[in-house]
């Protein structure tokens, strides 16, 4: 073993035992090791600054109480947190989740993909992530409203526009961004922008919206222009139907693609005809009902429970939008058969490393989420220039960027996979260029 291989070794080692309860945080950080060698036997002075060992510590990990009242008069208690994970190149960013699922272990490990997606875009902007246990499911306007003023009450103590700038996340849209800020202003004051992703009346930035799903499918076609290939034409499987899935699909189809399923929790809508995005915008983002009502307004579609990946279908690229480690190495295997040769995450680590390594040895092109999915924190940085400018970007202005940032995203990470000796690994690629600009900002600053 050379000295750089002991020392990850070491690290993955020093993780296990002090985490050993935190199963996301621990994969995501395993995925990161397991491509990151080429960088330490080039740059023996990480070692020496021990920049993984800081990198895998959070610099702030904070958990709080959040009590609300029901509608009934109840007091309710959910468990909030934010994770403040590096912030070598800019104030922590990173959104807010609103799950039953969210616990520490998950914050940890998209607030650790966060530093590098951030890294990746090129922006000032450093790692950060959190959420709560809450769910808007059942809920009235008014609970959510006294959830979210909650939630805002203790998060203001330690967010700040230089400090941390939160934005949403699953869970956490226009109308929870509303709220929060609308509390946080009374609070601190109108700063708009201590968050992103608000409305267009008050600091929000045109296309951001869009941008994770737009994003995605600019990246896609990076992809596939670098290996000769061309998303005219193709048929797409997209998981998930909210705000990523949605507009993913609008741009796939704008495209010249043809997108067959959008999916939730219970099951896939499948469309030959492909899917109808305004009908689509209408069930998830108007009346916010399950995607049975999809299937009942399109006359084509079928509803089927389960999982989209155990389907018997046809296609050539998938999207993964809907969460973590939804795509699993037996689902994974199925996809040379079905005819795919691409895939890009739109979800945060939606394949596990069983998934992964399918990937790799069927020869399937594979986006990183990191990488793939940052259009959304690229635009929430674009707004942070907006409110601080107290100027509003034009829609083609903003979709231009963010196209600009994905494509060189793109580029950069095929040239760092060049420059180390893995040429065509897009993962190790993206976490390579993401990696090198944090540890030569952290080693610069001497911490």
């Amino acid at each position: 073993m050379t000295q750089a291989t002991d020392y990850i070794a070491q690290v993955a080692a020093d993780l296990a035992k002090r985490d050993p309860n935190q199963p996301e945080f621990q994969e995501a950080v395993s995925n990161f090791l397991g491509t990151i060698t080429p960088v330490f036997e080039k740059h023996p002075e990480y070692i020496k600054a021990n920049v993984l060992g800081r990198l895998t510590e959070p610099e702030r990990a904070i958990s709080f109480q959040v009590p609300w009242q029901d509608d009934e008069g109840n007091l309710r208690i959910n468990r909030g947190f934010r994770v403040q994970f590096n912030s070598a190149i800019g104030p922590y960013k990173g959104g807010l989740r609103f799950h039953p699922s969210v616990n520490l272990s998950i914050i940890k490990f998209l607030g650790f993909e966060q530093i590098f997606k951030n890294s990746l875009t090129g922006l000032p902007i450093g790692g950060g992530k959190g959420g709560s246990d809450f769910t808007s499911k059942g809920k009235s306007d008014a609970e959510i409203m006294r959830f979210c003023q909650s939630f805002m009450i203790e998060l203001q103590r330690h967010i700040g526009l230089d400090i941390d700038v939160p934005a949403g996340d699953i869970g956490v849209g226009g109308r929870e961004i509303g709220y929060l800020y609308g509390m946080y202003k009374r609070l601190r004051g109108a700063e708009r922008g201590i968050l992103t992703g608000k409305g267009l009346s008050f600091g929000g930035s045109l296309a951001r919206t869009e941008a994770t799903g737009y994003g995605l499918l600019y990246y896609t076609q990076a992809m596939l222009k670098e290996n000769d290939k061309d998303i005219t034409g193709k048929r797409i499987v997209i998981s998930g139907a909210g705000n990523v899935a949605i507009y993913a699909t609008e741009k796939a189809e704008q495209m010249g693609a043809k997108v067959l399923t959008v999916s939730d929790s219970n099951g896939y809508v499948y469309d030959e005809n492909g899917i109808d995005v305004a009908v689509l915008k209408d069930v998830k983002e108007v009346r916010r009902a399950r995607l049975t009502e999809y299937a009942k307004a399109v006359p084509s579609a079928q509803y089927h429970e389960g999982s989209v990946w155990d389907a018997d279908l046809k296609y050539d690229i998938a999207l993964p939008c809907a969460t973590q480690n939804e795509i699993n190495g037996d689902q994974a295997a199925k996809f040379k058969a079905a005819g795919v040769f691409a895939i890009a995450e739109g979800a945060n680590m939606p394949s596990n490393p069983e998934a992964i390594a399918s990937y790799k040895a069927n020869g399937i092109l594979y986006g990183p989420a990191k990488a793939a999915n940052a259009g959304g924190v690229a635009v929430s940085a674009l707004e942070m220039g907006q409110d601080s400018r107290r100027m509003a970007d034009s829609f083609d202005t903003v979709d231009g960027q963010l196209k600009e940032i994905m494509e060189n995203l793109f580029a950069n990470s095929v040239a760092a996979a060049k420059e180390y000796g893995v040429a065509g690994d897009y993962l190790a690629g993206s976490n390579i260029a993401g990696f090198v600009k944090v540890a030569d900002a952290m080693t610069a600053q001497g911490w």
